[in-house]
């Protein structure tokens, strides 16, 4: 079976809510819209206090070409723009909307009718997904129009579809995949449309075959449209690594899976587009996964952006008492936050609560150069090294062995038998030295 060929785990996989339908989170009484929920500049608020807005309707316009558009999840009265602290830890600007009611934007296309007929050009579709504020849906967030648009002197050949969902824990891709699967494939046909390609390649990991036989069933009535179980490895949701899994390119060093000829789309991000195209309906909600080993009732979620995480693991029946610690995103690469009343954002796509015997950490110990964090990197890097060059600063040392390849997918953390930390090292290193490049740049 597929699969990238360098490094790689496998985690215990918990995914305790494969099996639960998607079911509709209630409506906050208010929401708090972060205007920077995407790599690039952050969007520019257009209202102001006190004004009323619908659901969907823009209320922060993209500055720059790397930026997306952000509408209102709720209808209701501006209450403030004031600066918050999001998920990630950082201060930034959000609009908070007191909700009333629930009246949407009147050119949205609410039944629930399955438009499978693609009307636009495909400079129409890059421009709607502008207008729409659509981003990677796998976490990275990147403006989808940016991805579309294929810079001059170079071709695409091939779109992939990520269905992957390698993360521990998480199920929001796969369940998505199981009850909107057309609504996938349509979508992935706009995407091969703005791109102007033949072919479009699924890959999903063979521990969600349920999703494989159900789009691969459904590809049969989409031309070019092909679907492909995966060995189950992490992190094979990686661009690089799934390219490498299903077509056995190799993305090179400080370059883009456009330069050897495919772009890379999340099913989530495809399900958006079709929403955005066929429906006319901004992205202004998305499903995110909230799970536990204590919580009594995880489960999938249709969840309105913005709205607190503290309301996801009321559905979830509260917080338990054992919890220590709770994670946005997967446990390999999420990050855990301080505060609970933090808004879901459009790169959410889960949130995690673990117990305290999940929740230590093992105690720091000597390297034993056993090699263990370079035999699982999937990048050929050397973990034990870029994290002692960072812990040194000796910056300049790991800009030369690659310290921005890594793409802190966790696994050199994961098996390091010392309870190394290598991958916050890293972190600190990579940051470092990505400011002294945009520095030199600069100059």
């Amino acid at each position: 079976m597929k699969t990238f060929p360098v490094g790689g785990i496998h985690p215990p996989e918990n995914k305790l809510t494969a099996n639960l339908a998607i079911g509709y989170l209630s409506i906050p009484e208010s929401v708090t819209i972060p205007v920077s929920q995407h790599i690039g500049a952050p969007a520019i608020t257009i209202v102001n206090k006190g004004d009323y807005v619908k659901t969907g309707q823009v209320i922060a316009t993209s500055k720059g070409i790397v930026s997306s558009n952000i509408h209102s999840s709720v209808s209701g009265r501006i209450n403030k723009i004031d600066t918050i602290v999001d998920t990630t830890g950082y201060k930034q600007t959000a609009v908070c909307i007191d909700t009333e009611g629930d009246e949407w934007i009147e050119t949205i296309d609410r039944s629930n009718e399955i438009v499978r007929d693609i009307k636009m050009s495909s400079e129409e579709i890059i421009q709607k997904c502008l207008e729409s504020g659509i981003v990677g849906m796998g976490g990275a967030t990147f403006p989808s129009h940016v991805k579309l648009s294929i810079p001059a002197g170079k071709k695409c050949d091939l779109l992939i579809i990520n269905g992957v969902e390698c993360e521990p824990f998480l199920t929001s891709d796969h369940r998505l995949m199981l009850e909107k699967g057309e609504e996938i494939l349509i979508g992935v046909s706009i995407l091969m449309k703005a791109l102007k390609v033949e072919k479009a390649k699924i890959g999903i990991e063979n521990n969600k075959k349920d999703a494989v036989d159900h789009l691969t069933k459904l590809a049969t009535g989409f031309k070019g449209i092909t679907v492909h179980a995966l060995k189950v490895k992490y992190p094979q949701g990686a661009e690089k690594q799934l390219i490498k899994a299903l077509i056995n390119r190799e993305v090179p060093s400080g370059h883009l899976p456009v330069d050897i000829g495919a772009v890379v789309h999340n099913v989530g991000t495809a399900y958006a587009v079709y929403e955005a195209i066929q429906k006319n309906k901004p992205l202004f909600e998305r499903v995110v996964t909230i799970t536990g080993k204590s919580l009594s009732r995880p489960g999938n979620y249709f969840v309105r952006v913005g709205t607190q995480v503290s309301k996801l693991i009321d559905a979830a029946g509260g917080m338990p008492d054992d919890t220590a610690k709770v994670v946005n995103g997967g446990p390999m690469m999420g990050k855990a936050v301080n505060n609970i009343d933090v808004p879901v954002v459009k790169g959410t796509s889960g949130i995690i609560l673990f117990p305290e015997y999940e929740s230590e950490r093992p105690q720091v110990n000597p390297c034993i150069r056993c090699a263990k964090c370079i035999s699982v990197c999937a990048l050929n890097l050397e973990p034990f090294l870029l994290m002692t060059l960072s812990e040194k600063s000796l910056f300049e040392r790991a800009e030369e062995e690659r310290i921005t390849d890594c793409m802190e997918c966790g696994s050199c953390s994961y098996i390091c038998p010392a309870g190394r930390p290598l991958l916050d090292y890293i972190r600190l290193g990579k940051s470092t030295v990505t400011k002294m490049a945009r520095e030199r740049n600069i100059k």
